[in-house]
């Protein structure tokens, strides 16, 4: 059941998640569209997050949305008023943002490696961070050890940080702590994107990568061919995997195993290696006396692909 729109302001607002933004040129929603969306949001039920441009919007937009409930994503150039800041500049030193702030940088593997130093002084200054790797799509067999080596220096540092008293939450190594199911993206299926051109996207993602792979616009509603096959329940390996952090990206799915409801061999691997990196910052934070009150109880595991266990039983 759908429970959140997304609604892009503009054709540069930027990116969140794994896709790239492809569009240059600014074009600003129309304004009876994003009074549209707003409404069909009222009608739908549905709980919005406004994803901004790096501009001040006009008053007349500002209006619109501030007439209803809402969360605000922001690029750091906007940064006043955000519920969630996406940080361009997060290797600089940033000195004016909000202890409780919730924060989103991309990058990939080898950026966070390389800029250790700048991730921790972040991390120390926000409450919850965000990571959005951006090279799952060339992850290979061959960057397992590197991927183990970088999620166990940025536990190190969120161990660090947590025994100063700060909490501190990162998704890639918390999340799973928290949860007793899976929390996968969910686009198509508990959230929709409304992009500038006034049509519906499973998420901004196929607005970037094929702005006809729409379904449904404002004026005729949704239409989600098959939605059930996006579903987890419709998902026979995902449905019985416990790395509940994963979020089961369908756009990289269809993009790297052409089947939007099936996650790659990159997907699987990267998962359950955070899965078994949380499972020992778990164990370092209750042995040293900072208990997290899991319900579920994390296991590493060696094999790091359930297909290959799949294909064991074949």
């Amino acid at each position: 059941m759908l429970t959140h729109l997304i609604i892009l302001l503009d054709d540069t607002s930027p990116s969140y998640c794994h896709y790239d933004v492809t569009l240059k040129e600014r074009r600003l929603i129309g304004l009876d569209d994003l009074k549209s969306g707003i409404l069909f949001a009222m009608k739908e039920n549905l709980n919005i997050q406004f994803v901004y441009p790096s501009y001040e919007l006009p008053e007349e937009y500002v209006e619109a949305i501030e007439s209803i409930d809402h969360t605000k994503i922001k690029p750091d150039s906007q940064s006043d008023e955000a519920d969630v800041l996406i940080l361009s500049d997060w290797k600089e030193v940033i000195t004016d943002i909000a202890y409780n702030s919730t924060c989103i940088i991309r990058a990939s593997r080898t950026e966070l490696l390389d800029n250790r130093k700048q991730l921790k002084a972040l991390m120390s200054k926000i409450s919850r961070l965000n990571i959005a790797i951006t090279d799952v799509d060339i992850f290979s067999d061959n960057d397992i050890d590197s991927y183990k080596n970088l999620l166990s220096c940025i536990a190190d540092d969120v161990y660090a940080i947590i025994k100063t008293g700060k909490s501190l939450q990162v998704n890639l190594l918390t999340d799973l702590m928290m949860l007793d199911e899976m929390n996968n993206c969910n686009a198509g299926v508990n959230n929709i994107t409304l992009a500038p051109n006034g049509r519906f996207y499973l998420c901004p993602a196929f607005y970037y990568n094929n702005s006809q792979d729409e379904v449904g616009d404002l004026r005729t509603g949704l239409k989600i061919k098959n939605q059930q096959l996006l579903r987890l329940d419709h998902a026979p390996i995902c449905r019985n995997c416990d790395a509940f952090q994963c979020k089961r990206c369908i756009w990289l799915n269809g993009k790297l195993t052409l089947d939007r409801n099936t996650p790659s061999h990159q997907q699987c691997v990267i998962a359950h290696l955070e899965r078994n990196s949380s499972c020992d910052l778990l164990e370092k934070l209750n042995r040293n006396g900072v208990k997290i009150n899991n319900t579920h109880k994390i296991i590493k595991k060696q094999e790091l692909d359930p297909f290959n266990i799949v294909n064991r039983w074949k």
